[in-house]
């Protein structure tokens, strides 16, 4: 999560404590991030492989700004870019960067995905919280 909170303040020009703050309520919607739940919003929408692909250690696959958007919420990203200054999609262009290294290091040989029973099982873990 540090990593991906440095590289959104360096992109962004912001501080780290407000791109904590916006990146907790774009993943998660509280004051901490849910990869769990992120994950699951990319199943949902159909980007599975993807999410797969972020959780190995093989090449992340690409996520596009108007996907990552509609995994995230518009009303989120609108309010988030505010927040920080920037606009939809600078903010959006950091993070299809910096949220596939973030899983992907939080996940080195894909432990998290097997601890959980895969891409299903994430899914299901997330739902649990919601």
């Amino acid at each position: 999560m540090n990593l991906a909170k440095g590289m959104l303040a360096q992109k962004l020009g912001g501080d780290s404590a407000a791109v904590d703050g916006v990146l907790n309520s774009l993943i998660g919607g509280g004051d901490k991030a849910d990869i769990g739940g992120l994950l699951a919003g990319l199943k949902e929408k159909g980007l599975g492989d993807v999410a797969e692909s972020w959780l190995g250690d093989g090449e992340n696959q690409e996520v596009s700004a108007d996907q990552l958007k509609e995994v995230l919420g518009a009303e989120k990203v609108s309010a988030a870019a505010a927040e920080l200054g920037t606009d939809e999609g600078s903010l959006l262009d950091s993070l299809k960067e910096a949220i596939p290294q973030m899983v992907d290091q939080g996940s080195t040989g894909g432990s998290l995905l097997d601890k959980v029973g895969g891409i299903g099982g994430l899914a299901g873990m997330a739902k649990k919280f919601l």
